[in-house]
């Protein structure tokens, strides 16, 4: 069986189908679209799967369905071969949890106290995830009676055998009820593995999914750690810094493509978003903006970037970890066509550097640790780029009209040295900037401080007659105020939108420009009023 079938299509409660959803799993994989239905059927299972195909789900879904949360027994018990992988289960199954709260998982490891954990026990739990080692010495204490435990997993048990674990497992196996359901998850199928079916299973089912090898040879793939909370903060930084051409993004769930979106096209940047709840023409309107390169930032889902073929996207980002080893490589193959360069970069928050590490494993290929740019960094890059546009301008000569006014300024004693100098700040800072170091250089920082200081010097609020009623949106401010002012969408700062009007920040040197070129203008439709913002009484 090769269908992959969606979560939706499965019989599951509302609320683990939520919590699933906010996990980002659009779709089952492999291994879950096999392993969900037999489980919930109460057949025993050898699952024949690595470590990222997604296989904790594949079994935690529906044993937590079959749970009766109004026994607080033990009715499930998972083994696994170390503490790191015992909390890892516990966390997300308290994620498939997130919408239930009469059900209670706590992991038991070596290494803890055992006091804290007895009384953890006593509290009641339905489902314990542990090492054999600390779950047999609780058995010893009776601490952990396995008489009502309905169903027991055995994950990565050619790991457990390897570190030693076989007459823990046996002893362990030995005092479950004799009804009781049991699954054997392992990526390898050796002969004491076998015996252990055939000793401790009743006509098990055998499913098996084995990784793809797949390569992406011309990628430049590089991981940034960074805190969730600062993640819009480093995307913006590096785009800033990069300026690439095409960028495509992946989120984890469709509210987060929403979200980030919001975010960015509220900071100046032009991001539209791509995911399942999008009709046709939206999708084939998004792709040909994306396409004709009007569109700087594509931010996509796994599921609805399935098929995207963009010959020019220069750079990929995960600024959500994927969920599998596959679709970071499915990911990352979206840039690196056609004999060009490409790069792919990962955020990575916590724990997720293991997550890396098992992806490194996976494709064989080095994802190497880099820094974030700093504000001087991205300076210097702006300003040699400028400068670059300068020298291939005056290459291409015809600037005998641009030279009279050079001249016109000359006699007026200003030298050519503070003209030209004077035309780069003009571009490049904030040009009501003072001259003792605290210009505003224009990038998402800049933006972003501009928001946070609506009053400070350098900027100006604008009131505009249309908000949440018009189904107005930050990328429908930008794209105005850019389109008809040939202003940069990087000047524009914090967008406020209510239900019938709107504020934007922009530099004070613009407003009368702004303000002439979106006079009699209209947004989706209809006509706008705009007008410098009144101070409030």
């Amino acid at each position: 069986m090769n269908e992959i079938i969606k979560f939706e299509d499965m019989p599951l409660s509302p609320e683990v189908l939520r919590a699933v959803a906010d996990m980002g799993f659009e779709e089952a994989t492999p291994i879950q679209s096999q392993c969900i239905s037999v489980i919930m059927s109460g057949r025993d299972v050898i699952g024949q799967a690595q470590t990222g195909t997604g296989k904790t789900a594949a079994f935690g879904i529906p044993l937590l369905e079959k749970i009766d949360p109004e026994n607080k027994k033990l009715q499930a018990v998972i083994l696994c071969p170390t503490r790191e992988l015992a909390i890892q289960i516990s966390e997300e199954f308290r994620k498939l949890l997130r919408y239930r709260d009469n059900i209670r998982v706590i992991p038991v490891y070596g290494g803890q106290p055992i006091d804290r954990q007895i009384l953890a026990i006593k509290k009641g739990v339905q489902v314990i995830a542990g090492t054999p080692g600390r779950v047999m010495d609780h058995m010893e204490r009776r601490t952990l009676r396995m008489d009502s435990v309905k169903c027991v997993v055995l994950d990565e048990a050619d790991e457990m055998l390897d570190m030693g674990f076989r007459e823990d497992m046996e002893f362990i196996l030995e005092k479950m009820p004799e009804g009781r359901q049991t699954l054997l998850f392992s990526a390898t199928m050796p002969a004491p593995i076998l015996e252990l079916t055939r000793l401790y299973q009743n006509d098990p089912q055998l499913i098996k999914v084995v990784h793809k090898i797949l390569t992406v040879p011309n990628v430049e793939q590089v991981y940034f750690e960074v805190k969730e909370s600062l993640k819009l903060e480093a995307f913006c930084r590096i785009i800033d810094a990069e300026s690439p051409g095409l960028t495509l993004t992946f989120c984890n769930t469709k509210k987060r493509v929403d979200e980030l979106v919001e975010l960015l096209q509220g900071r100046g940047y032009f991001a539209e978003g791509l995911h399942g709840d999008l009709k046709q023409p939206q999708r084939d309107l998004v792709m040909k903006k994306f396409r004709n390169k009007t569109l700087e930032i594509l931010v996509a889902t796994d599921v609805a970037a399935r098929g995207l073929d963009v010959d020019d996207i220069e750079l990929v980002v995960n600024y959500d970890m994927p969920q599998d080893e596959e679709y970071y490589v499915h990911r990352i193959g979206r840039t690196g066509r056609a004999g060009k360069a490409g790069r792919a970069y990962t955020f990575a928050v916590g724990r997720e550097i293991n997550r890396l590490r098992e992806i490194m494993q996976f494709t064989q290929a080095k994802i190497l640790r880099k820094s974030l740019p700093s504000l001087n960094d991205i300076e210097e890059i702006k300003t040699q780029q400028f400068t670059e546009k300068i020298k291939a301008v005056i290459e291409n000569g015809g600037l005998s009209k641009y030279s009279a006014l050079v001249e016109k300024l000359m006699a007026e004693d200003h030298t050519a040295l503070d003209i030209a100098a004077a035309l780069f700040k003009q571009y490049l800072f904030d040009p009501d900037a003072s001259e003792n170091g605290d210009e505003l250089f224009v990038t998402e920082t800049a933006a972003r401080e501009t928001a946070a200081e609506p009053k400070k010097k350098g900027t100006e609020k604008l009131f505009i007659s249309s908000g949440k009623k018009d189904k107005i949106k930050p990328g429908d401010i930008v794209g105005a105020i850019a389109g008809e002012c040939g202003l940069s969408g990087h000047h524009i700062g914090q967008i406020e939108i209510f239900d019938n009007f709107t504020f934007v920040d922009v530099p004070k040197a613009y407003v009368k420009v702004i303000l002439a070129g979106m006079k009699n203008k209209k947004i989706k439709g209809k006509k706008i009023h705009v007008e410098r913002a009144k101070a409030k009484a």
